[in-house]
């Protein structure tokens, strides 16, 4: 079975087959090998879960990946720091703004019953005890709400282009935004609900344009640009407010 086409965060045009990686020791980060037959040297990329995707150029071997990893691990050590440290700065807190469905909403925080509170975003709401970061609050909420809209929007687009979709799968995926299998079968993450709805539409007929041409060749950007004119706009949005969502 060939690899799913995949819609990458911040974006990534070239589909990749994952290679097994073995076990790791504790506290180590995940390594996620990847072969790129384009790439002519060996790749590191922290990703937003601080996994390490290791990038295998055409003539490249893993265990010569291993060994480059190891000569990195400072390197990767410090940008997992880094990544931590920006986790931190993106607490939901009171009065801060978050992206729901396509707006920046400012997350309210009023007091309940005792010891309560309710926060607000947009025309979500939840109770809670006071808290430092609402997120883990809301995060949940939202993905109800994906699990809702998003596959019936996604089979409406499909019908539209008369497409027929397999399966739909909502997911939590920190490194890509959407992936189409060749069996039919899509995956969309959660957080395209956040979006404006002509950058969620744009996700959506990007992975269903890979029902008719599973790469990201000429002839499929062609069929993206068919359906989606606009769709140098939603690229940009994706490239500029993508990240913090994640």
């Amino acid at each position: 079975m060939s690899a799913p086409a995949q819609l990458s965060l911040p974006w990534r045009e070239r589909a990749e087959q994952p290679l097994d990686t073995g076990v790791h020791g504790p506290g180590a980060p995940a390594l996620h090998f990847v072969r790129n037959g384009r790439a002519r040297r060996y790749i590191l990329r922290v990703l937003p879960d601080a996994s390490v995707r290791v990038t295998i150029p055409r003539r490249g071997s893993q265990r010569e990946a291993e060994a480059f990893v190891r000569t990195r691990a400072e390197w990767i050590d410090e940008r997992r720091r880094e990544l931590e440290t920006t986790r931190r700065a993106t607490r939901w807190r009171a009065g801060q703004r978050v992206w729901w469905r396509g707006e920046r909403c400012v997350l309210e925080v009023t007091p309940a019953t005792a010891g309560t509170v309710t926060v607000r975003c947009g025309d979500l709401s939840a109770t809670s005890v006071p808290r430092d970061d609402y997120r883990p609050l809301l995060e949940p909420v939202m993905r109800r709400w994906a699990a809702d809209l998003l596959p019936a929007r996604l089979r409406a687009l499909a019908s539209a282009c008369g497409l027929v979709i397999a399966r739909v799968s909502i997911r939590n995926q920190r490194s890509r935004w959407g992936s189409c299998s060749r069996d039919g079968n899509i995956a969309l993450n959660w957080r395209l609900v956040q979006m404006p709805a002509t950058v969620c539409d744009y996700v959506l007929l990007h992975e269903l344009m890979h029902l008719r041409e599973p790469n990201h060749s000429p002839r499929f950007w062609a069929l993206v640009e068919g359906v989606c004119p606009d769709y140098a706009q939603a690229r940009a949005w994706l490239r500029a407010e993508g990240p913090a969502l994640c």
